[in-house]
């Protein structure tokens, strides 16, 4: 069973019923099947064939997912890459995918022009007729069926590659099996239905979008809706616009959400429950104004979500939920031994069924091998649990500030920077000192039309923040550098490190 099985099974039970929106772009499951079943006749035509990679190169488009169904009927494989990469970025991800075909939008084709070579044959999406390139229209031409390739459950599916927000970007390998057990857990752990529709403001080159939007929508004949990027300004009138009954928050989408000024109309949306990651400790108010439930879970495109909290249950403040079926999760310390409870240590995770976490990182023997030591895959990523078996995000291990001999979390300084009236959004993270390790430097972007002085801001943090934990460095700035995933890109502000206009509270101390 493969993905785009469900979606034939529906064709026949329920042709009429929309199955993906995406922008202005609806597709029944009727007419979804009848293109996937063309676009695999044309790449089986053009000479693809059952073990390829092709990669894409696409915005959330329509074509994404039939492309990524089709490949998978055809036995293929689908390596969607991070439309905002260029030069050799770009080449290093097309090298390490092993494709040698490629899906590409026309706006990306400068970009794909640069890689010198690396592809022989690309389908453009958009116009037509440019030059030593073919359009996607042939593949949407053809008529006949392509034989179905019969899939076994740990053939790969997808390669997703890891955002390379804080480390170089590594090509997660995941089975068919990854892709419909995560969807069967997702599903049944958030309750959702048939009626439900699903909505993500997330690439389809990242989980959240493909594996837990279009995957559990297609398992369960509802209708997944994706749009091009997080908008907060369009998010709820999107939301109202598909008819969205649940959707995805991340990174500092939900706090930039609930920072717009209040509006009577704040409630007055079809949602009734967010999932993401992290959690606020104003999630309560949240709820209150827009009339939806939040639930925290704990994931990553490696493992897919191994911790749930589940809607309808009390809330335990600050926690991302306990292992479910089929993962066994322990908090480790550095000798591989659980910690007891309270104890922070390394999130570490251990399948119970075959093929439901990545089965390697592509091209990385060493980097799978070390990430597999002692049986047990290691996260990376910081949590304590409780005597319960909830388990309470800490961080993540490369996100760590080394400060006169002590391991400070980043996180921690960002949760009390954002608490300021005046804060929209922070970033914590390490930059080189003169006596050796690390100083903490934060960069913060103010509410629109607020002011803060960075004197006042320390003076903030003096009061609510361990004396480690004080930032030395306060730069202000407009909207933080962010993944496609609106992640805070933190590689792009520690190149940048202090400059200028940053405040320096040891210069000023040292000030006449």
């Amino acid at each position: 069973m493969i993905l785009s099985d469900l979606v034939e099974a529906h064709a026949r039970q329920r042709a009429d019923h929309p199955a993906l929106r995406i922008e202005d772009e609806t597709l029944t499951y009727g007419q979804l099947a009848e293109q996937v079943r063309a676009v695999a006749a044309g790449l089986a035509a053009s000479g693809v064939r059952a073990g390829q990679t092709v990669a894409f190169v696409l915005p959330n488009c329509v074509e994404f997912v039939v492309a990524w169904l089709a490949l998978g009927r055809i036995g293929a494989v689908a390596a969607p890459v991070n439309t905002a990469l260029l030069g050799d970025g770009l080449a290093a991800v097309l090298r390490m995918s092993g494709a040698e075909v490629a899906i590409v939008d026309e706006q990306f084709l400068p970009a794909i022009a640069e890689t010198g070579g690396i592809l022989r044959t690309v389908f453009v999406r958009g116009r037509t007729g440019v030059m030593n390139f073919r359009a996607w229209a042939e593949l949407t031409a053809y008529s006949g069926t392509a034989p179905r390739h019969e899939a076994r459950p740990g053939d790969p599916s997808i390669l997703l590659f890891t955002s390379g927000s804080t480390g170089r970007s590594k090509a997660c390998v995941l089975p068919h099996r990854y892709v419909l057990r995560q969807a069967e857990v997702f599903t049944g752990q958030l309750g959702l239905t048939a009626s439900d529709v699903l909505f993500c403001p997330f690439p389809l080159f990242h989980a959240d979008a493909a594996i837990f939007t279009v995957a559990p929508a297609f398992l369960l004949g509802a209708t997944a809706a994706l749009v091009a990027r997080f908008s907060v300004r369009s998010f709820w009138e999107q939301v109202r616009r598909y008819h969205a009954t649940v959707f995805d928050f991340m990174g500092a989408t939900l706090t930039m959400l609930y920072k717009q000024e209040p509006a009577p109309g704040d409630a007055d949306n079809p949602a009734r429950l967010g999932w993401g990651v992290p959690l606020p400790e104003w999630a309560e108010d949240f709820e209150r104004r827009f009339g939806v439930e939040l639930v925290e879970v704990y994931g990553l495109s490696d493992t897919g979500i191994v911790l749930y909290n589940r809607p309808g249950e009390p809330r335990r403040p600050g926690s991302c939920g306990r292992p479910v079926h089929p993962f066994e999760v322990k908090v480790l310390g550095q000798d591989g031994f659980e910690l007891p409870s309270g104890e922070v240590g390394e999130i570490c995770i251990r399948p119970l069924e075959p093929h439901v976490i990545l089965s390697e990182y592509l091209g990385m023997p060493e980097t799978t091998v070390q990430a597999w030591r002692d049986l047990w895959f290691h996260t990376g990523d910081l949590a304590h649990r409780d005597e319960d078996g909830y388990f309470y995000f800490a961080g993540r291990g490369a996100d760590v500030i080394r400060r006169r001999g002590e391991n400070i979390s980043a996180l921690e300084i960002e949760t009390v920077v954002g608490r300021h009236p005046a804060v929209l959004e922070v970033a914590a993270f390490g930059v080189p000192s003169e006596l050796t390790e690390e100083d903490v430097m934060v960069v913060v972007t103010l509410r629109p039309g607020r002011e803060l002085e960075a004197r006042d801001l320390l003076a903030y943090c003096q009061e609510r923040l361990p004396r480690p934990m004080v930032p030395r460095y306060v730069e202000f700035t407009g909207p933080l550098p962010k993944t496609p995933t609106e992640k805070v890109d933190k590689r792009v502000l520690k190149e940048r490190g202090a400059g200028r206009s940053t405040f320096d509270q040891e210069q000023e101390r040292a000030s006449p």
